[in-house]
């Protein structure tokens, strides 16, 4: 079986390799042929340290394709599925998914440290508990969810990761209010569903802070009203808001240098909502008296912030509707053996999001 494997954590390039074998297929497990799968920035991270993650590993995590076996035990999913790849299925039975917010469930993270592939030389990891840059993996049930015959594989992908989190973000976390004023600063292919998302919530401007002037073109396609570099979204608070501040900031870079200029631009009582992930040395700062004098809200957004198979039924809905454009975010497409160039272009902004197909 053929595979993109990360030999060793912080090198840059991929090596495609044909001797990987899928493990773990059991009772509770079911065996998926990968069909197509995005490449997330969460991967590049992965791949150079920022986020933790045992090595050798196959990289991926936003990725659709069909049940080629079932284990005992496992209901509701049946061989010939089409499903998408959950990352971080619920458990339903822990305390974060008792409360309602199964995307703080765990479970799904403790596969991170069981080995997902074998190769000749020993185990692989698949990243987050995946590994959707490969032929097949074995996953458990709950990171197997169906999809509807009309949803093409591409477009699965990408709501089983980047389109739920920033589309959540808007809706389910910050929950905009239609007339509001919006700042969305990262515009890859996080940012661009926040965009889509404070858009469907009906807000009256969308300022979209990107430092690659390819992706401020994207976004005025998908619904901001306005596209800046970082150093023009001062000038736009200030004629928008009358320097007031924005209604909702939403930070998708995961750096606290951004964080802190999405806090400086949110007005006092508005929002600042944390999408992106970042390394766990990053530290963002605040004193203690702007905490208390400005009454901003800092709401970070895990996965979108609320249930995902209640995230990916809706986005399912608005795409049906029209409502969001998610096949024009597809910028890019390659084969396997093409996925360093896809590296790549992700790491200059090139690409909003590659789709891999296998």
């Amino acid at each position: 079986m053929r595979a993109a494997v990360l030999h060793e954590t912080g090198q840059e390039k991929l090596e495609v390799l044909d001797d990987v074998e899928a493990v773990g297929f059991g009772p509770g497990k079911v065996r998926l042929r990968i069909r197509a799968t995005g490449l997330c920035h969460s991967d590049v991270s992965a791949m150079s340290g920022v986020f933790p993650q045992p090595a050798p590993f196959v990289p991926g995590h936003e990725g659709a394709g069909e049940v080629v076996d079932v284990g005992d035990g496992v209901t509701g999913l049946s061989v010939g599925d089409r499903v998408l790849v959950c990352w971080l299925p619920a458990c339903g039975a822990c305390p974060s998914c008792k409360r309602g917010q199964s995307q703080l469930c765990l479970a799904g993270f403790m596969n991170a440290g069981t080995p997902n592939f074998r190769r000749p030389g020993g185990d692989v990891f698949g990243f987050a508990g995946t590994g959707t840059f490969t032929e097949e993996v074995v996953v458990g049930a709950g990171g197997a969810v169906p999809i509807p015959d009309d949803v093409p594989f591409e477009i699965a992908a990408l709501i089983g990761c980047g389109v739920t989190t920033g589309l959540g973000a808007a809706i389910n976390t910050a929950k905009v209010e239609a007339g509001s004023s919006v700042a969305v600063i990262g515009c890859g292919g996080v940012g661009i569903s926040a965009i889509q998302g404070a858009r469907v919530r009906g807000a009256a401007q969308i300022v979209a802070v990107d430092p690659v002037a390819s992706r401020r073109e994207a976004a005025l396609r998908f619904g901001a009203t306005e596209a800046v570099a970082p150093d023009g979204l001062a000038d736009a608070g200030q004629r928008i808001t009358g320097g007031e501040g924005f209604d909702y900031v939403f930070e998708v870079v995961g750096k606290s240098a951004t964080a802190r200029t999405a806090y400086e631009n949110t007005r006092r009582g508005g929002t600042l909502c944390v999408v992106g992930a970042g390394a766990m040395d990053d530290n963002f700062q605040l004193n203690m008296f702007e905490l208390f004098f400005d009454e901003k809200r800092i709401l970070p957004s895990m996965y979108g912030g609320g249930d995902v198979l209640r995230s990916y039924e809706r986005t399912i809905a608005l795409w049906r509707a029209g409502r969001i454009d998610l096949e024009s975010m597809i910028t890019h497409r390659v084969r396997l053996d093409g996925v360093n160039d896809a590296l790549d272009q992700m790491r200059t902004g090139e690409s909003l999001r590659t789709c891999i197909e296998l």
